[in-house]
């Protein structure tokens, strides 16, 4: 059989360089992977065996030029890896994932290629850099260092060894629990069991069951503890089906269970971490953050926890009067929790969520939401190319244009769940932006929306609705880099600064403007009352007890396994867990974490890794640029262009906080962080 030409190994010719889906398959991607890292590695040989003294234009712009084949090949598959996998691309994805990290460990701890940057560091002022080619340095420099380069050669050695397994382990992790994920989906035979949903859930709920060829229904599970169907269901028993199955993943003792692989990833964290001079893997990881120190975070966190415990507990005495008030309901446990919560809402708030979700329907949020929000701030416009192929069947791309017709880069939206898709929300981009290389930015967005049968609609919940607009802020964020090295493109900042501008861009869901565009109920073509709104943001501070002690919990348990040192011995995940949580002040059986440890992926797949905090670190950014934008009269052109050109057009390219006090003219404060979230009393 003849020879195919490997479509990754050269740049696609289609618009935007948007990788040719349709022309790729799963043999393609080993012999890329494997040219790409060679490629790589000759092009930083090539730095390193030269003779002239370094300068910027001989190290550093051939080191940001190298490796172009790998990026490419890169993006494609770990997009695919993570929203359409195989077992073929699983495979692939373990095998190449510590040859991975052995390949970037070879070039940041490459002795020669380290003595070239730190000589041209030490000299940094002599150098004539404009800002963002100094900043490249500063960060590359400080990267490589934090990354052990001035290691000794058995020292480096060692190090290696830990990055590769450490690699493994992370693939095996996010693995083990995609599969314990579907295996525990609840099938549900009678109907009666799914009362409380609407149709397009039930819809939903009997096609995934079909897709697997099962009778009745199948419960699908999302990635965090608590189903955003537990607020609707009236079975006792279906809710409790359905917390059970969410709470025992990675934790039952069969082939996907993931607590060794937890033990293990925590153990080498902290031994790499003493290694590289840290006293555990926590200082490593926030000595390259804006937070600066694990103390830091702890200071934060633990000045929140109490208030927000205590507005747990008066919540749950709100939700006791109403199960004392329900006839045969049993006391509270944490899978009634949501349900309850719903009832409260609409027994003293007057707001019942679940009506809101005719007025939700994906393809106006998308539309006359998403988009008219991002065209009335930033004269961006949208247009669907159906004739670019994107990597699966439901997946769409848009192309995005400024006001005077200029491109912007694609817009790839993913919005529904599939087995072949891991849980949660996210972006990532397929083409970096950077005008070094001369490409524009192709970007992802995925969510995990049951899909409802042929000829549905697609109905959001409110939930659902806000992540839409929160995983596009990240998009936009994407969209509008405007860098010159791809090192520094787009969302390639600090951890704890990536989820500001997503956070903000979620205040235009319920904007007065916004919401009158997009809130049309679907079969009458009403728009949504405005009396319903009003009783939504009269209630927006209920509930926020709960979701801040479960988002608090799993951002403390995140930091407790990694404030762990080399000495430290764990053996039993569940009992440090717990105490974790008890030594935090919340450990409520009714409010149990966001995630538990044998299903944070974030923390232990997902990048996250002592860095969970970073969700409520940023929203202290994000709540007072909200007050900005109220005080400087909301949607409108100039406070877009402002935001775009002084923040998120800097992507990586600068000091974030710098960029935050461009943008503010001043640093950020608690206070408008701790009214919305009801934590100022």
């Amino acid at each position: 059989m003849a020879q195919t030409v490997n479509p990754l190994l050269t740049p696609s010719t289609l618009p935007y360089q948007l990788p040719p889906f349709a022309e790729i398959c799963e043999e393609h991607y080993g012999p890329a992977l494997e040219q790409g890292m060679a490629e790589q590695l000759a092009e930083v040989r090539a730095i390193t065996e030269q003779l002239d003294p370094p300068t910027f234009a001989n190290t550093m712009l051939p080191l940001e030029l190298s490796g172009q084949t790998l990026r490419r090949v890169l993006e494609v598959f770990s997009n695919q890896s993570s929203a359409d996998s195989t077992p073929a691309t699983d495979a692939l994805e373990e095998e190449f994932a510590p040859r991975l990290a052995a390949h970037e460990d070879a070039i940041r701890l490459d002795p020669a290629l380290y003595r070239r940057i730190d000589a041209l560091h030490a000299d940094i002022d002599a150098q004539g850099l404009d800002p963002e080619s100094r900043y490249l340095l500063e960060r590359t420099h400080r990267e490589f260092t934090l990354a052990g380069a001035a290691l000794s050669p058995d020292e480096t050695d060692h190090l290696k060894e830990l990055n590769q397994r450490l690699a493994a382990l992370a693939t095996r992790f996010e693995k083990h629990l995609l599969a314990d994920t579907n295996d525990l989906a609840v099938q549900v035979t009678d109907a009666s069991e799914l009362d409380g949903l609407s149709d397009g859930e039930r819809s939903a709920a009997a096609a995934a069951a079909a897709d697997r060829g099962l009778d009745g229904y199948l419960v699908t599970l999302v990635l965090p503890t608590g189903h955003p169907w537990l607020a609707s269901l009236t079975s006792e028993a279906t809710r409790d089906r359905v917390m059970a199955a969410s709470r025992a993943r990675g934790a039952r003792g069969n082939a996907h269970d993931t607590r060794a692989t937890v033990l293990e990833i925590v153990r080498l964290r902290a031994e790499r971490a003493r290694l590289l001079g840290f006293a555990d893997h926590a200082s490593y990881i926030t000595a390259d953050q804006t937070a600066g120190s694990p103390e830091a975070v702890a200071d934060m966190l633990g000045s929140l926890a109490p208030a927000a415990a205590r507005n747990a507990r008066a919540e749950r005495e709100r939700l006791a009067a109403v199960v004392a008030e329900t006839p045969g309901a049993r006391p509270l446990e944490a899978s009634d929790w949501p349900y309850y919560s719903e009832q409260v809402r609409a027994r003293d708030y007057a707001v019942d969520t679940a009506a809101m979700r005719p007025y939700f329907e994906a393809e106006r949020v998308l539309h006359d939401g998403v988009f008219f929000a991002a065209t009335e701030l930033y004269g961006i416009t949208f247009t669907e190319r159906d004739d670019l192929v994107a990597y699966h069947p439901d997946a769409r791309v848009f192309e995005v244009h400024e006001a005077d017709g200029s491109p912007v880069g694609l817009f790839v939206f993913d919005l529904y769940t599939r087995d072949s898709k891991r849980g949660g929300a996210w972006m990532n981009p397929i083409v970096t932006q950077s005008t070094l290389l001369g490409t524009l930015p192709v970007v992802v967005n995925n969510l995990n929306v049951p899909k409802p049968a042929a000829g549905e609609p697609t109905l959001l919940t409110y939930d659902e609705t806000r992540t839409l607009f929160h995983e596009f802020g990240h998009a936009l964020h994407g969209l509008f880099g405007s860098t010159t090295y791809p090192k520094l493109s787009g969302t390639s900042v600090h951890r704890d600064f990536v989820e500001f501008p997503s956070q903000v861009n979620e205040m235009w869901m319920l904007w007065p403007e916004v919401l009158a565009n997009y809130a049309v109920h679907h079969e009458t073509g009403e728009r949504m009352p405005q009396e319903l709104v009003d009783r939504l943001l009269a209630a927006e501070q209920w509930g926020e007890g709960h979701a801040t002690v479960e988002y608090l919990a799993a951002a403390l348990l995140d930091q407790a396994w990694h404030r762990l040192t080399a000495d430290d011995v764990v053996d039993d995940v569940a009992a440090f867990e717990a105490r974790a949580l008890a030594d935090a002040g919340l450990d409520d059986p009714l409010v149990p974490t966001r995630y538990s440890s044998t299903y944070f992926a974030h923390t232990f797949s997902g990048g996250y890794s002592a860095g969970y905090y970073s969700y409520i670190w940023s929203e202290v950014l994000d709540a007072d640029t909200v007050e900005w934008f109220r005080e400087h009269g909301g949607l409108t052109r100039e406070n877009g262009e402002r935001f775009r050109r002084r923040l998120l057009g800097v992507g990586g390219g600068g000091d974030p906080l710098e960029a935050y006090r461009d943008f503010r003219g001043r640093d950020a404060e608690l206070e408008p962080l701790l009214r919305r979230r009801g934590l100022d009393a």
